[in-house]
């Protein structure tokens, strides 16, 4: 605050003198333009004077507004600091993606899931407790008709009963395979979202500095159309250059504020994209740090094909898709068996509800063990229908095995043949870069010599732009078929 008041203080000093300066220089004009000073001399000395006079008079309104009102006694106008935006680089960026991304999260909670699935099933092989309470109601005490034996009319049973499995035509097993192969499925479609994750986080990172730097172009497509307008516009006015060629200039610079506009859409396109990945406000403002280096992919299409044999997650579920088929074969034969289990029973009866014996209750507790067997020996071919079906979902399994691994051979050599283009491409319109800008460079300096036309001009620019567009188009599209290209082949490569 003091030193803010030292800075006012300073500065009202400062235009107070101004203003007295400009003040005492007006009078003594005055004096000059009226003979009152014996100061200036004869003459020449005079008028000039009175011009200097006549300026200060036209601009001294303008230089009190300026002292006093814009920036009142020299006060400071305080700014608010603002809060510095973060410069995304590519490793942050596909980290924050991956924490902030909810498909990831949505395959993590399906990883836990399988796991409890697979725990639940495994507790099949357990044995089962089980706890009753059972109250009767009779109409008659006599418990047959033939032979008098009487019974409580009010009877109350308590029972605790241990059931185990034995044999269940082997469907335990099955199911429970089953289940391990589920949660081995879906640990494998977490690593494959991870994975896709990365990709379309350098896809974003990468199409973000492709349209910044298409904006930029544009931008300066637009600069140089002006300054050759203002150019064109001139040579009109003092008849050097007819009003075709001051027109030509006009609608291509209509045409590229055209394409600027495009341009700046899809720059804000780009940066909505990035930030709906990370899960930032859409409209958040984005830098990033530019990468124009490039390192060319060094290995042939052989080598990529064999690490997609090997890595491709994709082809992993489909062989744990092949397994959870032929296990659902197995299981829809457990019928063709029969099952067997043990119980055993621990009872107590009772005409109260405390189950203590009673009057008509002859046997107030006890205990009982059973060896229980159960065969559906017939039920029309129901089996043996659903054991075909499982066939068929087997069939189709081990089919779609072989599409995939036909669609990522395809996917791989087509991210292949399109990250060789693209390295090409860089290398060939690099070269171009320089000598198109000459070429513009050229021109526009004949052209103000009036040794060339503003076509000539307006093809040199179209032709700078196209090869700036192409040079950036090809740089960021080789960066995105390269990261493409690892994806293919089933690897994490964050650059």
């Amino acid at each position: 605050m003091e030193e803010a008041y030292k800075m006012g203080f300073s500065g009202g000093l400062v235009q107070g003198k101004l203003v007295k300066a400009l003040l005492e220089q007006n009078d003594h004009i005055n004096k000059i333009y009226t003979g009152q000073s014996k100061t200036g001399k004869e003459g020449g000395d005079i008028v000039q004077a009175y011009s200097h006079y006549a300026a200060i008079k036209k601009i001294f309104p303008f230089l009190f507004f300026g002292i006093f009102f814009v920036h009142p006694f020299g006060v400071p106008v305080a700014t608010e600091a603002q809060e510095p935006v973060e410069i995304y680089t590519l490793r942050q960026t596909i980290e924050n993606a991956i924490k902030a991304n909810i498909g990831l999260k949505v395959s993590r909670d399906g990883t836990q899931a399988a796991l409890s699935t697979k725990k639940a099933q495994r507790t099949q092989f357990y044995p089962t407790f089980n706890l009753g309470y059972q109250y009767l109601r009779y109409d008659d005490k006599t418990a047959s008709e033939i032979i008098f034996f009487p019974r409580a009319l009010n009877q109350y049973n308590l029972s605790a009963t241990v059931t185990q499995p034995i044999f269940t035509g082997f469907s335990l097993h099955h199911q429970y395979k089953i289940a391990s192969l589920g949660l081995d499925t879906a640990k494998i479609y977490e690593k494959l979202t991870r994975q896709n994750i990365i990709f379309e986080a350098q896809k974003a990172y990468f199409s973000l500095l492709k349209t910044q730097k298409l904006l930029k172009v544009s931008q300066e497509a637009v600069a140089n159309l002006e300054a050759q307008r203002e150019v064109a516009d001139n040579f009109y006015k003092v008849g050097m250059t007819p009003l075709n060629d001051l027109l030509k200039v006009e609608v291509s610079l209509a045409n590229t504020r055209q394409n600027l506009i495009t341009a700046k859409n899809n720059l804000e396109i780009a940066e909505s994209d990035f930030n709906t990945l990370l899960r930032r406000p859409i409209s958040a403002d984005v830098v990033v740090q530019d990468i124009l280096d490039y390192l060319p992919f060094e290995h042939d299409l052989d080598y990529a094909l064999k690490m997609a044999e090997e890595n491709r997650l994709e082809i992993k579920i489909a062989d744990k898709d092949v397994e959870i088929s032929k296990n659902e074969v197995a299981l829809g034969k457990k019928d063709y068996y029969p099952s067997v289990s043990i119980e055993g029973t621990y009872f107590r009866l009772g005409d109260e509800w405390d189950v203590s014996g009673g009057d008509g209750i002859n046997d107030p507790n006890g205990w009982r063990i059973a060896a229980v067997a159960s065969w559906n020996f017939w039920e029309w071919g129901r089996t043996s229908y659903n054991v075909k079906e499982k066939m068929s979902r087997l069939s189709q399994a081990r089919y779609q095995k072989e599409e995939i691994g036909d669609n990522i051979r395809l996917e791989v050599k087509l991210a292949y043949l399109k990250n060789k283009e693209s390295e090409k491409n860089i290398i060939t319109i690099k070269k171009a870069i320089e000598q198109a800008k000459e070429n513009f460079r050229i021109n526009e300096e004949r052209y103000k010599g009036q040794m060339a036309t503003s076509t000539d001009v307006l093809d040199a620019q179209v032709l700078l732009s196209i090869t700036m567009t192409n040079y950036y188009n090809a740089l960021y599209d080789f960066k995105i078929s390269k990261a493409f290209l690892y994806r293919a082949m089933g690897q994490e490569v964050m650059e």
